[in-house]
Order: C-alpha cells, then structure tokens, then sequence
C-alpha cells in the first residue's frame, strides 16, 4: 500500500479541561488557522469521543511543517494554553511529539 501524505493521532484531554478545550477549538484564532496554513498543513480534522481525540491532516513536509508550527508566536501562545488540558507532550521540539497512528487502509 502507498501512504498517503496524512497523519493521525490520539490524544486524551483531562477531564477538568474538557469543556474548554472543546470550546477553544470550536471557535479557534483566525491566526491559529492561518498559522497551519502556512506551516502546509491541510485538511485537518479533529473528532472526539468523550475525552479522547482523534486527530488527523494532510502535509506534504510534517517535519517542516511541525518546525514552522515550533517557531511560530501565535502557535506556542496557543499550545501554552492547551498544554495544559493534554495527557501528552505538546513540545514540538522533541524529536516525537505526538505519537503518530499507524495508517492501514487509504482509499484515494
């Protein structure tokens, strides 16, 4: 199978934080979206079951794009806030921020 240029991964918001961090990405920053524009990003969904989240977008360059996202203001305002509301690590300069999903099945 050919991947495709998607990543997908999980993470666990905290319980406290919950209704928050719903709302935060209910009406996002327009500077936030721009931000992941810029950064390559496409096509970027977020889904949630209870306090799980399923995350997943497009890119054709993830390392460049989680680096422009790394040493963008508006993204690490944004991230210093929701930090706190993941079960995660949230430090795009670690060399395995998230855990990406492996992809088994893309129908095109």
């Amino acid at each position: 199978m050919k991947n495709s240029n998607k990543l997908a991964w999980t993470w666990t918001i905290k319980e406290e934080f919950l209704d928050e961090y719903v709302k935060m990405h209910l009406d996002p920053w327009n500077e936030i979206l721009e931000e992941h524009s810029k950064a390559g990003i496409k096509n970027y969904s977020i889904f949630q079951n209870g306090n799980q989240f399923f995350y997943c977008f497009e890119c054709d360059d993830i390392e460049a794009a989680f680096k422009y996202i790394d040493n963008s203001e508006i993204c690490n305002k944004w991230n210093s806030i929701t930090s706190k509301m993941v079960e995660g690590s949230f430090d795009f300069s670690d060399s395995d921020p998230i855990k990406p999903m492996r992809e088994v099945f893309y129908l095109k």
